[in-house]
């Protein structure tokens, strides 16, 4: 029977190194990389890169992204640049990068177990404002300019983003939100290439 590597670093205890900054808790990136790398020393990760920078600039704030990979498998998490109330910073420094990095970089790797749990929930909306109605429309905008790249319907993006129309976006908080035009964004720029090469 083949050993399920998710399993086994998913019953990692991690509770002790767990650091609290404000109301939040989150994992040592030390730590997940100290013990990612003892049971998989294989295991690589990517930060990826936007025009040759570590992060991406939108109108609605930045993002960060790291891959990581363990067993031949790669797992990609995206994180916003936040401050220590998990709100998004206008004008982020180095160290805001560098910050987000490091968290985007344990959560990606808690995409293959380690740490999850402590997680749990977090996606749920809690103080987090709920979505504009200046985001409310960029979505729709996007959405449909991604259908019609893929000879689709609106609907059709909002189903394969997991959102149930037009209701499932007013239940979106405003971090929510900002995910989802990041993913629209980054949906369209590959699908707009994927057309060119296709006419070409």
């Amino acid at each position: 029977m083949t050993k399920n590597y998710f399993t086994e670093l998913a019953k990692v205890n991690v509770s002790e190194h767990v650091e609290k900054k404000g109301r939040f808790n989150y994992l040592s990136w030390t730590f997940a990389v100290n013990e990612l790398r003892k049971r998989h020393p294989d295991a690589t990760w990517e930060i990826k890169r936007f025009n040759d920078k570590p992060f991406m600039q939108t109108e609605l704030g930045y993002f960060v992204e790291v891959a990581v990979t363990v067993n031949h498998i790669t797992l990609s998490q995206i994180h916003p640049v936040l401050d220590n109330r998990n709100r998004p910073i206008s004008k982020p420094n180095p160290f805001d990068i560098n910050t987000a990095i490091q968290r985007c970089l344990v959560k990606a790797i808690a995409l293959h177990g380690l740490g999850l749990y402590i997680y749990a929930g977090e996606d749920l909306p809690t103080e987090s404002e709920p979505i504009s109605s200046d985001q409310m429309g960029l979505i729709k905008t996007k959405a449909l300019e991604f259908a019609e790249l893929r000879n689709g319907t609106e609907q059709d993006t909002y189903n394969a983003l997991g959102i149930d129309g037009l209701n499932g976006l007013k239940k979106l908080n405003v971090d929510q939100a900002n995910l989802v035009i990041q993913k629209l964004d980054s949906w369209i720029e590959k699908a707009s290439d994927a057309n060119a090469q296709a006419s070409s």
